[in-house]
């Protein structure tokens, strides 16, 4: 039986798009595939979400393997890269209606510090009844031990817990971790219905 609904955040609650900062800061194609490459794919942004580095460690890192013509625009893509994160439709409707119902709600979330300059575009921390963010504790998704965290810190009972995430890989560790698991594909709806929230 659900007791409890742990959410993830980008492209569950918060809407995570690298092409949005990507076309606002470059200027040429060339820009936006070098800097999509070395920031948003490359080993800086794992650092990150590890809570390893910060954006001036990030930056500093990045810009010497790219073009000096590409700094300015990774600078702005480096601090400025959360302009995409935006509430998604039907999410915060979503967790509201959980909590009329009783339903204590959760996010676990892979994110570097900056989480809580921008989580609040979405609900202030107290909104939720617990937040984990990778980058306080130093693990990831899909590691096991995110989740065993989770549990131990608030008192949880993985079966009475549902997870969605849109990443698969991360739905498959948690349901690994003993939690009920949905791959999100933008549709609350057929959630509720299929777990009767």
């Amino acid at each position: 039986m659900i007791k409890n609904v742990v959410f993830d955040m980008g492209n569950v609650l918060l809407r995570f798009d690298p092409q949005v900062p990507l076309d606002l800061f470059c200027s040429t194609q060339e820009e936006k595939e070098t800097i999509r490459r070395e920031l948003f794919e490359g080993p800086e942004w794992l650092e990150g979400d590890l809570g390893n580095i910060t954006n001036e460690e990030k930056y500093d890192r990045i810009h010497n393997r790219i073009p000096h013509s590409m700094h300015a625009a990774l600078k702005r893509c480096v601090y400025e890269w959360d302009v995409c994160m935006k509430p998604l439709p039907g999410a915060k409707e979503f967790c509201t209606d959980l909590k009329k119902k009783g339903y204590p709600i959760y996010v676990l979330s892979n994110a570097s510090l900056e989480f809580y300059q921008y989580f609040p575009r979405f609900a202030p921390l107290h909104f939720f009844d617990g937040v984990v963010v990778s980058a306080d504790i130093h693990m990831v998704k899909p590691d096991a031990r995110i989740f065993q965290y989770l549990f131990e810190r608030y008192g949880l009972t993985p079966e009475e817990c549902l997870f969605i995430d849109d990443m698969e890989r991360n739905v498959a560790a948690g349901r690994l971790s003993g939690m009920q698991g949905e791959v999100f594909d933008g549709d609350f709806e057929r959630i509720r219905r299929a777990y009767c929230l």
